[in-house]
């Protein structure tokens, strides 16, 4: 039977098996999660036994934070090469590893290789990079939507495991917080071995909304994924969009896991309101964020991506040029219309951003994703250390807020002004506009 007669066949009696392994990739993602916001429940637990400084276990945060960034090309390159089942499978037994030989450390260096080394290179190895993955090749139609939803895989998998690894770590111990971490991790691999699969062809269907008379598959990957993820990057950084959409990104980094992230609850008790009602308003934050990014991959497909950028940025520079008069010593309602806003855009950006890097950059769109994912993270890094310089030199946040707000500006008007076509002539065309 052909692969166009067997996939009229499945959609008429079954579930396309795209959305099987879409849903076995959001809990990958929600497995993987679990380690993004643990440190901020592990580490006064780890002070407080080992005696060692926020310093080194910053360090092993930062160490992760850019390898989950850096590592992204470099994954997608490899899942071209050996396959999405064992980069997935190897990914979450890192993380597994990372966090669970992490009850056995006795000095601080041994940190920065499970909580750094292992849980980066495990986490970059899938977050969005998988995503865009599993978007390209499964899905024709609603790409943008499952985009959106496994984006949102990451902020669930945070919201749902943060809650019992802070009561366990605070109640029980950080070793028993640390192995729920681990595993949530390799619970997953079993599923991924079962249901992923690189290509549907390897499940005799076309992608989901693919028109069989028109589809053409992907050309076979071939040499290094080392090789693929340099050559990517030459070939990015020779076209202007690149350059706007990465710093587009980088803005969106900074601007959510550099500032807001890790500044928000300092900043609120600066003002007063204590730490556990700022933090449980950065929850609440995560929650809107599930609702946002979903909501943003649905209108990625029936809108501009461009115009969808620069509404978003814009709306984020409003928000954080009035978050220093939002801030007081209580909950009231212009700070939790901050909270809704700020959350339904924290990461709506990625869906759109996806899908200029494919339309734009045709087989390479998703290992230039991962670049300017890449940009996403050393943004949130250089953010993150700044606001802290800022603080410390003016005694006050509020500059740092409105330093963010002026590079949302920047972000939307780049973002406005993205071409979705190539100045390479010998390029993929890119799709048309909408």
């Amino acid at each position: 039977m052909s692969v166009t007669s067997s996939s009229r066949i499945r959609r008429r009696t079954s579930i396309h098996p795209a959305w099987w392994v879409a849903s076995v990739a959001f809990l990958a993602l929600f497995g993987a999660a679990g380690f993004r916001a643990a440190p901020g429940a592990l580490m006064v637990p780890l002070h407080d036994e080992f005696g060692w400084s926020m310093s080194i276990m910053s360090l092993a945060v930062s160490i992760n934070l850019i390898l989950f960034g850096l590592v992204a090309p470099f994954a997608a390159a490899l899942m071209d090469r050996f396959g999405m089942r064992r980069v997935i499978s190897t990914a979450l037994v890192l993380v597994a590893l990372g966090a669970g030989g992490s009850i056995a450390m006795t000095a601080s260096w041994q940190l920065l290789v499970f909580w750094g080394l292992l849980i980066g290179t495990g986490t970059g190895s899938m977050a969005l990079v998988l995503a865009a993955t599993i978007a390209d090749r499964w899905f024709v139609e609603r790409r943008g939507l499952v985009m959106g939803v496994l984006t949102a895989g990451s902020a669930t998998g945070q919201l749902v495991i943060l809650p019992p690894v802070a009561s366990l770590a605070e109640n029980v111990g950080w070793r028993p917080a640390s192995l729920v971490i681990g595993g949530a991790a390799l619970v997953v691999v079993p599923l991924v071995w079962l249901v992923i699969r690189d290509h549907p062809r390897e499940r005799c269907v076309l992608p989901y909304g693919a028109d069989p008379q028109t589809y053409m598959p992907p050309k076979p990957a071939t040499g290094s994924a080392f090789g693929r993820a340099v050559e990517g990057l030459a070939y990015a950084v020779r076209q202007r969009a690149f350059w706007a959409l990465a710093i587009a990104f980088a803005v969106c980094g900074a601007t959510t896991n550099g500032l807001v992230g890790i500044h928000f609850i300092p900043s609120a008790h600066d003002h007063g309101m204590p730490a556990t009602t700022a933090a449980g308003l950065l929850a609440a934050v995560g929650v809107f964020d599930i609702v946002g990014t979903i909501a943003s991959g649905w209108l990625t497909d029936k809108f501009d991506p461009r115009k969808l950028l620069a509404a978003y940025y814009t709306f984020r520079g409003v928000s954080l040029v009035l978050l220093p008069w939002l801030l007081q010593e209580s909950v009231h309602p212009s700070i939790v219309v901050f909270v809704v806003v700020y959350g339904l855009d924290w990461v709506a950006t990625v869906p759109p951003t996806a899908t200029l890097c494919r339309e734009i950059f045709g087989e390479r769109g998703t290992i230039v994703f991962g670049w300017v994912f890449a940009a996403h993270q050393i943004g949130a890094a250089a953010a993150a250390f700044g606001a802290g310089v800022i603080r410390d030199t003016f005694g006050t946040y509020t500059y740092a807020w409105w330093g963010g707000a002026a590079m949302c500006v920047m972000a939307a008007s780049l973002s406005i002004l993205v071409r979705r076509h190539l100045t390479d002539p010998a390029a993929p065309p890119a799709a048309p506009d909408r």
